[in-house]
């Protein structure tokens, strides 16, 4: 009989620090020690929460927010980097998995990344968002089908999305046809009203039943002091309350504890990894509920680089059979149409694909 299993996961609705540069990590290394002190193995942070979500290009047009875009440069992420490594000690130090959302910085460019890290502290997959959605276009770049991973970890095999990666089927069935079974799902919140919210709870839950896996979800939140600091405009601080929705959802697409909807804390549920079989029993969407013979997916999980060296001066070896004619036409003596032909072959063998 197989050993049970049970995960104890932990969902963090806190506010960033909008304010100072390191004010943020100084509040995620503080959630992680209370966590722990509940006995979280597994928790889960808001999207792109270090430095903070980018509200400002939610509210405030592209001409405007020149100065705020420059400043989210000057404090995002580097990976790896202090930031990181300050999340890998903590995560090490408490035995736990985290799964923090940041914006990342590479050169120039910033992306919507996820880092998930193990017990241990390694960092096991960081990815990026595929899509970056309306206002986000403007900030983010676009992630590739790499991240689109399931990974094994201290408390089972974890996969990730952010925010409305969730209504794309595709990329979610790439984590389903991992066999993910928690799934860490992070959305800004303190943005749009009570109808994100809504549609929040309703993505997550299907993902839950369609998975048959377990959803840990977390959402940022905004402070009324923060709201008036990000627009002076009372008409427009509306669009940056409600919407949150943090909550642990069961593989039976059930809240395991009532979901936190505003203000600060941590949801704390335990899941039962036995759960997850009693679902796909039923549905199975990527067994024996699945016709991969008439519907399958099909995934380019290759990095996407700017730039692919070809090398032209380094000659690649010809063929056998390509060979063994050029050695015999300068061995008889073949006429020179010959001799074209076999430069023409080699010629071809250069400009062949990139591996």
């Amino acid at each position: 009989m197989t050993a049970k299993r049970t995960v104890r996961a932990g969902a963090i609705q806190i506010a960033p620090d909008l304010d100072t540069p390191t004010g943020t990590v100084d509040r995620i290394l503080a959630a992680i020690a209370e966590a722990a002190g509940k006995g979280v193995q597994f928790a889960v942070f808001p999207e792109t929460f270090v430095p903070w979500y980018p509200y400002f290009s939610f509210v405030r047009p592209p001409v405007l927010s020149g100065a705020e875009h420059i400043q989210l440069y000057d404090n995002a992420v580097v990976v790896p980097g202090p930031v990181a490594d300050a999340v890998a000690q903590a995560a090490k130090r408490h035995g736990m998995v985290v799964v923090l959302g940041v914006n990342e910085r590479d050169h120039g460019s910033l992306y919507n990344t996820q880092l998930v890290f193990d017990a241990n502290g390694a960092l096991l997959l960081k990815r990026r968002k595929i899509t970056p959605t309306f206002h986000e276009r403007m900030i983010w770049g676009q992630g590739d089908g790499a991240g689109l991973k399931v990974v094994e970890t201290a408390v089972g095999r974890v996969g990730a999305l952010a925010c409305w990666e969730h209504y794309n089927p595709l990329a979610r069935y790439a984590l389903m046809a991992q066999h993910e079974e928690i799934h860490a799902a992070q959305f800004p919140g303190s943005l749009v009203g009570q109808v994100f919210a809504d549609q929040i709870e309703v993505t997550i839950r299907h993902h839950a039943l369609e998975s048959g896996c377990f959803v840990v979800n977390a959402t940022g939140w905004l402070t009324e002091e923060q709201i008036a600091k990000i627009s002076p405009e009372e008409g427009l601080r509306k669009g940056l309350r409600g919407g949150c929705m943090t909550a642990i959802v069961s593989p039976e697409g059930n809240h395991l504890v009532p979901p936190l909807t505003s203000g600060e804390g941590i949801l704390v549920a335990d899941l039962d990894l036995a759960l997850i079989t009693k679902r796909k029993r039923m549905m199975d969407s990527v067994g024996h509920y699945a016709r991969p013979e008439l519907l399958s997916l099909v995934l380019n999980d290759a990095p996407a680089r700017p730039m692919h060296a070809l090398h032209p001066n380094r000659l690649a070896p010809i063929p056998k059979d390509q060979s063994d004619e050029t050695a015999d036409a300068a061995a008889q003596g073949d006429s020179d149409g010959d001799a074209d032909r076999a430069a023409d072959q080699r010629i071809a063998v250069l400009r062949g694909p990139a591996r």
